[in-house]
């Protein structure tokens, strides 16, 4: 219990971080407000999903809950926090962290929710908050959580016209993985302040100089979201349906990956 203690205090820290980012400049708050932590989760007296809301709470009454549902698991409510899933059992008593994985049908049952949370969250974030780089007629769309110092971010933009030939859209969402204050993360704010953001953040990525600009920008709204969608590393791929890519994938790889989550028929997000 020490253990899982310790994991939903970190989880609360994260997020917590990722939505205050005291030492931003001044007048480089998000175009929009960064997305609000969830509400407090309603659910009946005495049911399960009651139960396990206050078990996980009496750990840290701070945490914020994004979802609870039946878990593939009898006897077991399934928890989101933070980008974590939990299974809490119907009594409130027990408390189980990591994948829950399927043998018979050989898949981590755990991803479904985050799935659907992170297809969730993504569809919050207006299409002029990112920067796109797309064909003329995509047959898929990710969302990729990016961050200019980054090397495998480097090579994903050094092969963007090869995604794009492919019919693959890259829709960019921030992420500078130093945090709120740092010179990654103004330089990010630098680059969605640009007059031509696709241009500045190629520059960016190419370790060209960028000229130093604040503004209203949604930088800190993306590094929270990120934070809520479970983000352990970037380049952070998301398919249109939540799914998340092993980090970076060469254009064919990833191309293969999307023909088979849908089956091999082309779908526009």
């Amino acid at each position: 219990m020490k253990h899982l203690v310790f994991a939903l205090l970190g989880a609360f820290s994260l997020s917590a971080c990722a939505q205050n980012p005291g030492d931003a400049d001044a007048g480089s708050s998000a175009d929009a407000a960064p997305p609000a932590a969830p509400a407090a989760i309603e659910a009946p007296a005495g049911s399960p999903a009651a139960a396990a809301r206050d078990a996980i709470l009496s750990i840290n009454p701070r945490v914020s809950i994004e979802s609870i549902a039946d878990a593939p698991l009898p006897g077991f409510q399934e928890i989101i926090v933070s980008g974590q899933v939990l299974y809490v059992s119907d009594d409130g008593r027990y408390v189980l962290q990591g994948s829950l994985f399927d043998a018979r049908e050989k898949r981590d049952m755990s991803q479904a929710g985050l799935s659907k949370l992170r297809q969730r969250l993504l569809s919050e974030v207006p299409e002029d908050q990112r920067i796109v780089f797309a064909p003329a007629n995509p047959k898929y769309t990710v969302s990729v959580f990016t961050d200019v110092e980054c090397g495998y971010c480097r090579r994903l933009h050094e092969e963007i016209a090869e995604y794009n030939k492919r019919g693959i859209a890259i829709e960019y969402l921030a992420y500078p993985r130093m945090g709120p204050g740092t010179e990654d993360f103004r330089l990010m704010e630098s680059v969605w302040c640009a007059d031509d953001r696709k241009q500045a953040l190629t520059a960016a990525k190419a370790g060209r100089r960028v000229d130093s600009k604040a503004c209203a920008n949604p930088v800190a709204a993306h590094y929270a979201l990120g934070q809520r969608a479970g983000l352990t590393g970037t380049p952070m791929i998301i398919a249109a349906d939540g799914t998340t890519m092993p980090g970076y994938m060469p254009p064919d790889q990833l191309l293969e990956a999307l023909q088979r989550l849908d089956g091999g028929a082309g779908s526009s997000r």
